[in-house]
């Protein structure tokens, strides 16, 4: 939290709130968990006020908050030092937009309404009148166009002039009468320096739970009270309390909205419709869906995770940094130990800063550029959806198609893109199977490579090894895991040519973010792996898992280092394999590939899971694959050489 005033953009989701966030900012953010929460929020000092923060609150579908996204924006609503909320809607779907300003304007803040993409709204016939609005709603309301920068100086000026709008919902008698009850006890017990108690009041007698948490610690002994007042409305609702609340925001959003709207004859649909119908057709949709996943695929996985890592890890850090740095330390450093801590096998700039910056950095900076790209052209939306129904089977809604593609490319990188994902047990499904059965492109290059030069017989059989285990795995974890699974809703924007300037903003402030919060956990990382090879653990790893190696899985016992190296990194191990290719069975080379492809995700993505699960649910998922990894290479170890 800041003790700043904060200025906090909301809104639904996809309506250009985030183009608008760095408009008014520029490209020096802060990206960051919301306290309590695993969902990405940004800061940034506004350009046009320097004592002034904001903040870019997740998109919210609906208040009271049911979902991560929401509830994380109900926090800041509540913890934030206000100065005022800037909701920002799409002038397209007026009444959408309106059912949400109904209850912020219940919360008693100065406010203003930017109405976004004005430009597609005209496009389409649709007129709001502003003048008639803003004189409704008793706050500032003006027209813009975020990715063009419309508005933006009217925007500024209007946030000067912010306001608390007008009351719009207007309960029946019997309503008002439990609302103002509610609000009283909540004046009287527990008042919250900002918000109005009615607001509050509206959104406790409609379950909202982060509002319920902070009562309840706010008025501490006194909060039985409000749960007697809560009851009492409940039972005169007989138990349709929220649907009734809601339905008089829909009915006041649908009065205001018909009367500043205006629309023209209905024209033929733009181009952007077309190609927005085209992406989502049954019959269409999908060609299109695997090419754009192709295109991904192949700038990150390709690009990203070959290409550029190839010209910084060999060219620039192998080939220049590392050597003279490694001298540099020679010369200087005379504590033996501490110069093998920087420059050894597990060194701190040998490793650490050499895997962060140059094996990880081109795959993370390539993928927010794709990340953005999606996002700014309105195709992110509709790759969930066209996804949606595959991933049904496992637990999961179409949103997970993106990390579990990008996982080809890195795994580290995928697992950080589950933060899009509504729910902890989405995030924790697809955080596991990236773990346990998704090869990054590094790895599986290599995998491909040495059972290619097989047979065309053993590439089948690993593929369809890793896709039993996927979707397995996927269906007991989506039985086991408590939960249900989250139905995907979400808004369709219209399509439109992403704007560079745009994209590579908020790029910058995710890199930002990268740099910041992801650099030292590898550098934590390489230190306990120095700090096991000094104690002689990592021999003794080795050594002990030997007899598991040799006997159960059939391989080699020098297969025992190649698992150990696919800790470090996913493709070490394979290449460790791969090394040994000429001493290994058909049936050993299989067996070998499906056991590595399955073990211990690597280095770099277990410090990623620790940072987005926690360190306990980390290792318990460790703790999980490891055994299970040694069970399906050891059973087609035994299958293979029964049949083969």
């Amino acid at each position: 939290m800041n003790a700043n005033p904060a200025i906090l953009l909301v809104g639904h989701p996809n309506v250009g709130k985030s183009v608008l966030f760095h408009r008014l900012t520029g490209a020096y953010v802060n990206v960051s968990n919301y306290p309590g929460t695993t969902v990405e929020v940004t800061r940034a000092t506004a350009r046009f006020d320097a004592s002034a923060e904001l903040l870019d609150t997740p998109g919210v579908l609906a208040l009271p908050s049911r979902s991560d996204d929401e509830r994380a924006t109900m926090r800041a609503l509540l913890g934030e030092p206000v100065r005022c909320l800037v909701q920002v809607g799409d002038a397209k779907n007026l009444r959408r937009t309106l059912t949400l300003s109904a209850l912020l304007a219940e919360l008693g803040v100065p406010m203003v309404l930017a109405l976004n993409m004005h430009d597609e709204a005209a496009a389409r016939g649709v007129t709001v009148d502003i003048a008639e609005l803003a004189e409704e709603l008793g706050a500032p309301v003006l027209a813009t166009v975020a990715t063009g920068g419309e508005g933006i100086t009217q925007l500024i000026n209007a946030i000067g002039q912010a306001r608390k709008p007008e009351s719009l919902l207007h309960y029946d008698e019997e309503f008002e009468r439990h609302i103002a009850a509610v609000a009283t006890a909540i004046t009287e017990h527990c008042p919250h320096p900002q918000l109005a108690a009615r607001g509050l009041a509206i959104l406790f007698l409609g379950g909202d739970s982060v509002v319920e948490d902070w009562l309840c610690q706010a008025a501490g002994e006194r909060y039985p009270v409000l749960e007697i007042l809560r009851d009492a409305a409940r039972q005169d609702a007989e138990g349709k309390l929220p649907a009734l609340l809601a339905r008089e925001r829909t009915e006041a959003a649908d009065v205001l909205s018909a009367a500043v709207i205006s629309r023209a004859v209905k024209s033929s649909p733009l181009l952007s419709q077309r190609i927005g119908q085209a992406v989502v057709h049954p019959l269409w949709g999908i060609p299109i869906l695997l090419g754009v996943l192709f295109a991904v695929y192949e700038f990150v996985g390709v690009f990203g995770a070959t290409t550029l890592v190839g010209l910084m890890e060999e060219g620039l850090f192998e080939g220049i940094l590392n050597p003279a740095f490694t001298q540099f330390m020679e010369a200087n450093v005379s504590v033996g130990w501490l110069r093998e801590l920087l420059v050894g096998q597990y060194g701190l700039w040998t490793m650490g800063m050499t895997y962060a910056l140059a094996l990880i950095l081109p795959i993370v900076s390539t993928f927010f550029i794709a990340f953005g790209v999606l996002e700014d052209s309105g195709y992110l939306p509709r790759l969930t959806v066209i996804a949606n129904r595959l991933f049904a089977a496992i637990g999961l809604n179409g949103r997970a198609v993106l990390p579990m593609v990008l996982g080809l490319g890195c795994v580290t990188m995928a697992t950080l893109t589950t933060r899009i994902l509504h729910s902890p047990r989405e995030r924790l499904i697809t955080t596991f199977l990236l773990a346990l059965a998704i090869p990054c492109s590094a790895q599986l290059g290599v995998v491909l490579g040495m059972l290619g030069g097989v047979s065309f017989t053993a590439v089948l059989i690993w593929a369809l090894a890793m896709v039993g285990v996927l979707l397995l795995a996927g269906f007991l974890a989506a039985k086991l895991i408590p939960g249900r699974r989250i139905p995907l809703v979400t808004e369709l924007p219209p399509m439109r040519l992403p704007i560079a300037g745009n994209v590579l903003k908020k790029t910058g402030g995710r890199l930002k973010w990268y740099l910041i919060e992801v650099i030292p956990l590898f550098l934590l990382g390489t230190f306990i792996m120095f700090a096991l090879d000094k104690l002689g653990a990592l021999p003794a790893i080795i050594e002990a898992g030997e007899p598991l190696v040799t006997g159960w899985l059939g391989l080699p016992k020098e297969a025992s280092a190649a698992f150990v190296m696919g800790f470090l990194r996913r493709d070490f191990g394979a290449t460790g394999l791969f090394a040994m290719a000429h001493e290994l069975s058909p049936i050993q080379a299989v067996v070998g590939m499906i056991t590595i492809t399955l073990f211990i995700p690597c280095f770099a993505s277990l410090m990623m899971m620790v940072k987005e699960q926690g360190t306990k649910t980390a290792m318990a998922m460790v703790g999980m694959i490891v055994p299970f990894a040694f069970l399906i290479g050891g059973l087609f170890n035994l299958v293979l050489r029964a049949v083969w």
